[in-house]
């Protein structure tokens, strides 16, 4: 199969493909005889490189080809047989590269392969080879690597250009790199070859696109830095290329100036020491080396003498690595031919020159002639490319003559083996450019090298030639970072990087070209004949979209978005399609009317054009040399007659080669890869891409000959108006917009076309961006039918007429119109146009459908853009009806009253001028004129429509319209109700018919405002609910506000923002026209400068439910509102800018004030109230404490202490008696003194100043009975408020959550779906949630079963989903325990730490248990009474750890309020209360740790010996790191070590059902590590266990165990008190009593 891939020509003929049809025919043959060769392949061909005498062929399944002439392996291939390279056949190859006498390739990978000659270096320094190899026989790898970075990486390359003897590589990251020799690399060095890729450093940080190769030049397509602004209010004043501009001597004179100021920025620099150094160089003429086939030279474009480092005047390597058996198209030529054609020139005479150009002046002149040695551009380039005959004009003679005295370089290659030298470049005398340049100078003035166009492209360019230098080189370039996807292989065309931007952007056309290399033919289009090092932007096409590139041997042409073709360089073959020779600025090649190219190649001296053409099926057009009909010989002749075209002539055969997608030029072969019409898919695609070229260049047209006039012209505002100009300039700028839009697209398009086997149809930027299309299709027409509505065509028309003057004629032949009537119908036909393009979308896209099977996603794709494509299209046409109609309306109705409700984007959709709508009940004179705007309904009063007055007028938004009809009820009106936010009246149709027109009509412009488009909207179906914005005037509380968001029938509802003018704001939701729901309000304070903020719940426009109120004051209050005030449970806070103390009070408030249980902290006095109030006021029972550890409970009377009450100081002094005021004390009473002392009688003064007492001083003895009387006294608590009668208001706004009225009056599954709906609105309207709180409600929007019986199992998933519950402050049951901590806090911290608060304190969790079991009770009404039983059939024992008890019949759940909530509860308490524990046990803690630290000082046999544990009991052993050793007296902390450090967990759980799983594990331990010791099972008897479990507990050495104890004493569960669990708990208790009465004697 390999083999009959290698070579076609196997006896079997290979079955030909449809697509990638490859055609080859050689340039400069009469265009009647021209017979391209079909050549055939058994794959289609994607991609053909072609260079002087070979070329490659890139097959599908990446296989490349090469034929011609191989001079590296001495073959000569036919065309026709191309031979495979199976060397890249392991390599996907998707793009070939063919340079002079070299190629390249270019893998999937990004990997680089070269071959062929490298004598330059151009092939790279290979692994295979070293650098002294001159040819590469096979495909080799040349790495690109990236030395700037740490560590170096390898560079993946996406594309390649070879020239004669230079190659450059395009990377992933959009940077040029380049390796082989001469100026044409742009690198910064003097040293040549160039071995490595090296990157170009003079383009590092730009984006460069595409690049092409010259014989010795380069060309890069660059995206332009700077975004371009693309506006047409200041184009770029350029005039037309081709023409002569007229130019005074002044304007002439300036711009040589400017040409001799700054003639070569990047070129050669003279200096002093640059001339020192050459003028003391000998010169020697240059030995020619002649071979068989052709001469040693210079070829004609080299331009040795212009580069400043090297000169690269090599011999005709190329010719001479030839066998003698290799036949040549050139006869040899000897040095004398060579001098005479060096020193002759094109035109010998100026008076020729001009009798030439006034023959070129008729348009009959097709072609012309040139003799004797006159076309030696043509002459050298066929004879050998790098002879030294010279095609330069008069201007470059010296620059040729030279050539030949330039000395050469000492550095020679290795030339074993091969019949000729290869020289290096050798350095270039300063003083021989110095004469070069006075030479040009002179030749400049004279007018006669160059062009008349050429000087005034030179005086036009030569200002900006110092914005053309380029960026600084740098070390580094800013990389991209972004991936390059892997290209598809290319067909034929140059520019693999500019089809794909970056992702899936379309590609730029804000771009520049830059050259550089050798410019002695004009090639580098700046303007002079000079060299380039770097590259340098070439200015004149900064803003002409050039969208590709290609360079001939000595010419180069750019390719625009708008078809247009620019060309510059040597011109002696008419290669560039005009009659000056030689151009050195680009000039703009003429093209028919009827052909606009969109794909371009340059061969060594001719150009291939690709163009659309009258037919969809595109034509080739050729610009060069062609030979004479009657010419009978192939060998040229000096002497030879030649023609040329002046224009770019069309080759009749190429519709005979089906449809061309690119073209490829090289050498003297020209190429097209074409493709068969398969079901109408190519076709379809090539009429796509043609009418959108088509369409670009129209509106270029449009934007260049109609809007850019009128934009820079000064009148256009006096002309126009102001609300005109504004629209003019929006219309110029979404025309602007749609047309780079079309640019792009196109030049996608025509990309496509390269690669159409490559490519996805659903790639196409059509189906991937449908909605941008559509919405800049929707914008452009939008801003056209505003301009017409304001009537701004008409002064336009009257502008166009004044400014536009002979480009009339050119606008009328853009306008296509069918209408006869006058010019301003013509304009607005003219912008309307575009709108067709639509239709053309939509009828292409279903072509291409038809060529799929209808359950293809291709074919889904396709038939979906096209209807979408043509329901704009429709959707465009009817609002361009309306537009018209508007405008005759306004037309019709003109005047100053209307004049007020004419607006750009207004439409008007029906009016009842003849009396078909009238309002109810009007009056009998009364005049009223209702006009339908696809915006508003307008009221007029007073009106007389036929003369466009009246008097009043009311305007209503449609947005926040309601328009149902009313019922017939036998009156026989025919009525429809309208409803707006503060109005609402009835409108009466004439007739049933017109009620549903105008119902019909009102309800389709509301469906479309509200975004439905008003499609299928049916009488009374516009939507009741939706969101909108509204200002309201009337009187209310709504009055001047603005309101957007959510309305339900004329009222605001749902979720929305109202701003009043006062800078009143609310955010939130609302409800029948009122706030209702969750908000956020800000309400200014304008006396203190500042706003209160509220956050919460609302309810009928006022305030209601639970909230957080920040005051200007500073005063900031969280809790509970109703109807405005603070009623229920609520926290105020008052902060520094407070006008009395700082201070906090939680508790209860009614209506707005203070009343009932709270806590005020007093922070400034350092007191803490906690008891009752009444009306802001304390009164009642409290408890006051300070400090001072004053401690007080008694009553309150009108904010004062009053009547009997307790008062305890810090020392256990106590006085019982009455009082009068605070801290005050005034009657009868007992003061009992720390040593039990007292003083019984009558007390005045206060507490803290001194008493007087009149009374009686006891003290009591020790044998003396017991006085209980005055111990009651004493007792804490008797003034106390109950605990469960205090914080009522947080469990009464609990059940308020769950939707009951009170303490279980409500309906279970009410609460249910209150507890639901608090939750999903956490969720939707909660932006703040954490992952795990989302989380948590996830869990919690499942109801658990709450309706039937609990069991066992059951209970477990009741425990589960409250302790989830408690997890979130969102549901209910979460609030409530995340304020009891609170409010428990706020009681028991700070100077609420008080030790005589410890029996309140535990009380209060104990009522919090018993309230919350009643609400858990509630939701689940099967759990039993606190203490009640669970029965079940047995369960693991592990179940029921906390709350079980076992019996004979099996196991039992006890449930109480302590075992199932105190673990949710009291973890988020302990550390108030262990701290009150803590301060209560404080003296025996410290007799406790005295004896602790004096026991722990002994051994342990000591110690055990001590607290007298039987010896039996104490261990021999120990364990340490797994290792035995035994214990001895001395050691310490080595007995029961694994029980100790379990009793120390006890420190670290919460609840007293943990804290007695601690000690049943340490039991167990203990247990564990005794058994070894005893033989058989044993019982403890608590004469054993005691000494032991003794020693446990000192050595553990627990902090504050007695707090423990008491805390474990007071709140374990009452079920397991005389269980197992007790019996344990006694002995802890027992071992912490006996500790402190211990001797340590």
């Amino acid at each position: 199969m390999q083999n009959r891939e290698e070579s076609p020509a196997d006896g079997r003929a290979p079955t030909p493909p449809e697509r990638g049809l490859l055609h080859i025919w050689m340039s400069g043959g009469p265009k009647e005889q021209l017979c391209p060769e079909r050549v055939l392949l058994s794959r289609c061909v994607l991609q053909i490189a072609l260079g002087e005498h070979h070329g490659l062929l890139l097959a599908q399944g990446g296989q490349v080809y090469s034929f011609g002439e191989l001079l590296w392996r001495d073959l000569s291939v036919p065309v026709s047989a191309p031979v495979l390279e199976r060397s890249l056949l392991e390599r996907t190859v998707v793009r070939v590269a063919a340079g002079g006498f070299h190629c390249g390739a270019l893998s999937e990978q990004g990997n680089v392969y070269m071959w062929g000659e490298n004598t330059a270096g151009q092939c790279g320094l290979t692994e295979r080879g070293t650098a002294v190899n001159i040819t590469v026989s096979e495909p080799c790898p040349v790495t690109v690597v990236d030395n700037e970075v740490v560590p170096p990486v390898v560079v993946r390359v996406v594309d390649l250009a070879c020239g004669r003897e230079h190659s450059l590589a395009l990377s992933a990251q959009n940077e040029l790199w380049a390796w082989g020799s001469g100026c044409q690399l742009g690198l910064v060095t003097n040293t040549f070859p160039v071995w490595r890729p090296q990157k170009v450093e003079h383009l590092a940080g730009r984006h460069v696109i595409q690049v092409a190769c010259g014989a010795y030049h380069s060309l890069a397509l660059v995206r332009s830095l700077p975004q371009q602004n693309y506006t047409t209010q200041k184009p770029p004043e350029k005039k037309e290329r081709g023409q002569s501009p007229r130019y005074s001597l002044m304007e002439r004179e300036e711009s040589l100036a400017v040409d001799d100021a700054h003639y070569c920025p990047l070129g050669v620099e003279l200096s002093e020491v640059m001339t020192a150094e050459t003028s003391r160089r000998k010169r020697s003429p240059r030995k020619r080396l002649q071979s068989r086939g052709g001469s040693a030279g210079s070829s004609p474009g080299s331009g040795a003498g212009l580069c400043p480092y090297f000169e690269d005047d090599k011999s005709n390597t190329k010719q001479k690595n030839l066998p003698t058996g290799t036949k040549t198209d050139a006869d040899p030529l000897t040095e004398t031919d060579g001098l005479v054609a060096t020193k002759s020139s094109a035109f010998p005479d100026e008076m020729e020159l001009q009798n030439l150009l006034q023959k070129l002046s008729g348009h009959s002149l097709g072609t012309r002639q040139a003799s004797g040695l006159g076309d030696t551009d043509s002459l050298s380039s066929q004879t050998s490319d790098d002879s030294y005959v010279s095609s330069t004009t008069s201007t470059d003679l010296f620059t040729s003559s030279y050539k030949e005295d330039s000395p050469m370089r000492s550095q020679t290659n290795n030339t074993s083996g091969v019949g000729g030298v290869y020289s290096t470049s050798s350095p270039v005398c300063s003083e021989e450019v110095r004469l070069c340049l006075e030479k040009e100078r002179q030749a400049l003035q004279g007018q006669k090298s160059s062009s008349l166009t050429d000087i005034s492209q030179r005086g036009k360019t030569g200002a900006n030639r110092r914005r053309s230098l380029p960026g600084t080189p740098t070390h580094g370039s800013p990389r991209r970072r972004c991936p390059c996807a892997c290209r598809t292989p290319t067909a034929g065309r140059s520019q693999s990087a500019a089809s794909e931007e970056v992702g899936d952007m379309m590609p730029s056309l804000e771009t520049e070209v830059w050259s550089w290399g050798r410019g002695s033919e004009g090639q580098l289009g700046h303007g002079d004949q000079l060299a380039r090092l770097q590259p340098l932007c070439i200015n004149s096409l900064t803003g002409e979209e050039v969208i590709k590139v290609a360079a001939g041997s000595h010419h180069s042409l750019a390719l625009t978005a708008q078809c247009q073709v620019y060309s510059w360089g040597s011109n002696m073959s008419g290669q560039l399609g005009h009659v000056n020779s030689p151009v050195t600025v680009p000039q703009q090649t003429k093209l028919s009317d009827s052909l606009r190219a969109w794909d371009v190649s340059a061969g060594q001296s001719h150009s291939l054009l690709l163009a659309d053409g009258d037919c969809v099926q595109p034509v080739l057009l050729y610009c060069g040399q062609q030979q004479e009909t009657n010419s009978k010989s192939n060998q040229r002749s000096p002497t030879r007659a030649e023609s040329y075209t002046v224009r770019p002539a069309l080759l009749p055969f190429c519709m005979e080669m089906g449809y061309i997608s690119s073209v490829c030029s090289g050498g003297q072969s020209c190429a097209v890869l074409a493709d068969h019409n398969v079901m109408g898919f190519i076709s379809a695609i090539h009429e796509l891409a043609s009418r959108e070229r088509e369409f670009y260049c129209w509106l270029s047209s449009v934007r260049k000959l109609l809007l850019t006039p009128l934009c820079n012209r000064e009148s256009v505002c006096p002309s126009l108006g102001e609300p005109c100009t504004q629209l003019f300039f929006s219309l110029c700028e979404s025309l602007v917009r749609l047309s780079v839009l079309i640019g792009r697209h196109s030049t996608s398009l025509s990309y496509f076309l390269h690669d159409v086997q490559g490519r996805e149809v659903t790639s196409l930027y059509l189906l991937k961006h449908t909605d941008h299309f559509l919405d800049i299709y929707k914008e452009y027409c939008s801003s056209v039918g505003d301009f017409q509505v304001m009537g701004g065509f008409q002064s336009l028309h009257k502008l166009s007429l004044e400014c536009l003057g002979s480009q009339q004629t050119k606008l009328a032949q853009l306008c296509v119109s069918d209408q006869s009537a006058s010019e301003n119908v013509d304009l607005v036909s003219l912008l309307y146009r575009p709108l067709q393009q639509l239709h053309q979308y939509g009828r292409v896209l279903l072509k291409l459908a038809a060529c799929y099977d209808v359950l293809t996603t291709e074919y889904q794709s396709l038939h979906q853009g096209s209807s979408q494509y043509e329901s704009l299209s429709l959707s465009l046409m009817r609002r361009k009806k309306e537009a018209e109609t508007t405008f005759l309306f306004w037309k019709t109705h003109s005047g100053k009253t209307t004049e007020v409700l004419r607006l750009p984007k207004r439409r008007v959709v029906c009016e009842s001028n003849n009396r078909s709508l009238t309002l109810q009940n009007a009056g009998r004179f009364s005049n009223h004129w209702f006009i339908l705007f696809n915006d508003a309904l307008v009221h007029t009063q007073g009106a007389i429509p036929s003369q466009s007055l009246f008097s009043t007028h009311h305007i209503y938004p449609l947005t926040c319209l309601w328009a149902k009809p009313v019922t017939e009820n036998g009156s026989g009106l025919y009525a429809i109700k309208i409803k707006c936010p503060e109005e609402s009246f009835t409108l009466v149709a004439s007739t049933p018919q017109e009620k549903n027109k105008w119902l019909h009509s009102l309800n389709q412009e509301i469906d479309r405002v509200l975004g439905g488009g008003g499609q299928g909207s049916s009488p009374g179906q516009a939507a009741m609910s939706r969101t909108a914005s509204y200002r309201f005037t009337g009187e209310g509380r709504f009055k001047d506000a603005r309101y957007t968001g959510g309305w339900l029938a004329g009222q605001v509802h749902g979720r929305g923002n109202m701003e009043w003018a006062d800078g009143r704001t609310y955010s939130g939701s609302f409800k029948n026209g009122q706030e209702n729901g969750y908000g956020e309000s800000i309400m200014p304070n304008k006396s203190l400068s500042k706003a209160d903020t509220y956050q919460g719940h609302w309810k009928e426009g006022k305030i209601h439910g639970f909230g957080k109120y920040r005051y200007a004051s500073g005063e900031v209050y969280e809790g509970c509102f109703c109807d405005g005030q603070r009623h229920g449970y609520g926290m105020l806070s008052s902060g520094k800018l407070a006008r009395t103390s700082s201070s906090v009070f939680i508790g209860q408030w009614v209506h707005d004030k203070k009343t009932g249980y709270g806590v005020h902290d007093d922070i400034t006095r350092g007191e803490k109230y906690m008891g009752l109030w009444v009306d802001d006021q304390r009164h009642g029972s409290a408890v006051v404490v300070t400090q001072h550890c004053l401690y007080y409970e008694g009553t309150f009377k009108e904010n004062k202490m009053s009547g009997s009450g307790l008062l305890v100081s810090e020392d256990n002094t106590a006085f019982h008696g009455e009082f009068s005021d605070d801290w005050t004390v005034n009657g009868k009473g007992v003061l009992t003194l720390a040593n039990s002392d007292y003083l019984e009688g009558v007390f005045n003064g206060e507490w803290t100043a001194g008493l007087k007492v009149v009374g009686t001083y006891y003290k009591p003895t020790v044998e003396g009975p017991e006085n209980k009387d005055r111990n009651n006294l004493l007792r804490l608590g008797q003034y106390v408020v109950p605990a469960d009668q205090r914080w009522s208001c947080v469990f009464d706004e609990c059940w308020s959550r769950l939707g009951c009225d009170g303490a279980g009056r409500g309906e279970r599954t009410t609460a249910w779906e209150n507890i639901a709906i608090t939750i999903t609105s956490a969720r939707r309207y909660g932006s703040n949630l954490s992952r795990s709180q989302t989380k948590i409600l996830e869990s919690l929007e499942f109801i658990p079963q709450h309706g039937e019986p609990v069991t066992t199992s059951n209970y477990d998933n009741i425990r589960r989903y409250l302790t989830k519950a408690c997890e979130t402050p969102h549901h209910p049951l979460g609030w409530l325990v995340e304020t009891l901590v609170t409010v428990y806090r706020m009681t028991y911290v700070g100077v609420g730490s008080n030790r005589r608060l410890l029996r309140q304190a535990v009380q209060e969790v104990q009522a919090y248990l018993t309230h919350f079991y009643s609400i858990v009770r509630f939701l689940f009404p099967g759990l039993p009474d606190d203490g009640g039983v669970i029965p079940n059939t047995p369960v693991s024992p592990s179940k029921s750890r906390h709350d079980s008890v076992t019996s004979e019949q099996g196991y039992v759940v006890v449930v109480c309020c302590s075992s199932l909530l105190l673990p949710l509860l009291l973890p988020r308490l302990y550390p108030p209360l262990f701290t009150l524990y803590c301060l209560q046990e404080e003296p025996e803690e410290t007799q406790y740790w005295d004896r602790i630290l004096r026991l722990n000082k002994q051994p342990d046999q000591s110690l055990l010996s001590f607290l007298g544990v039987h010896e039996k009991f104490w261990p021999v052993w120990m364990s340490i790191l797994g290792e035995k050793k035994q214990i001895v007296s001395s050691s310490k902390d080595a007995c029961f070590v694994s029980a100790v450090e379990t009793l120390q967990q006890i420190s670290t759980t919460f609840t007293p059902s943990d804290k007695l799983l601690v000690i049943q594990k340490t039991f167990e331990e203990l247990t564990q590590e005794v058994k070894p010791m005893l033989k058989g099972d044993f019982l403890w008897c608590m004469d054993d266990l005691l000494p032991l479990f003794l020693y446990v507990v000192l050595r553990a050495r627990i902090r504050n165990l007695g707090a423990e104890v008491s805390l474990i004493e007071d709140l374990m569960d009452p079920n397991i008190q005389h269980g197992e669990m007790g019996l344990m708990f006694t002995t802890l208790k027992a071992c912490y009593i006996q500790i402190q009465q211990e001797s340590t004697t």
